[in-house]
């Protein structure tokens, strides 16, 4: 299924890239994301392998980001899946599904072929159910996501 076959509701679009450097900070913020700095998202565009996002306009005018996700890679065989984010507003419309399963086309459609991807992600509470429905598995025990404090 190719992205642009996704179906989403009336009013939003699916977007190929990420939002604005202030957009992007302004919904990692109200998503629940950690918070970040300008020079950090300002790195958003070069250090992603891809993104997507999710624009809102309820009447004719500037559509605004109202979700987002992307993907942190090698373009090989390594894949990340970040900031994975909906705005509360826009939550419980299929919207974070719409994102993730573009995101899975994107990678096994670019990906080489001659391999599997390797897909991995760190999932809050609130998203794991999201994750499981598309095929994601804890990791543990035989592995275990570890970050650096």
């Amino acid at each position: 299924m190719d992205s642009q076959a996704i179906s989403l509701p009336k009013g939003y679009k699916l977007q190929p890239g990420y939002p604005p450097t202030s957009q992007y900070l302004e919904l990692r913020l109200v998503s629940g994301l950690s918070p970040k700095t300008p020079s950090q998202a300002a790195a958003v565009p070069t250090g992603s392998w891809y993104g997507f996002y999710v624009t809102f306009e309820a009447t004719k005018g500037d559509p605004q980001p109202i979700g987002m996700g992307r993907i942190i890679g090698d373009g090989g065989w390594y894949f990340h899946i970040a900031d994975m984010a909906v705005h509360p507003d826009h939550q419980r419309k299929g919207l974070g599904d719409v994102i993730l399963k573009a995101l899975l086309q994107h990678i096994h459609r670019e990906a080489p072929a001659d391999g599997k991807p390797y897909i991995t992600l760190f999932a809050d509470e609130p998203g794991r159910r999201l994750y499981y429905k598309n095929g994601f598995v804890d990791a543990a025990p035989g592995q275990l996501g570890m970050w650096l404090k």
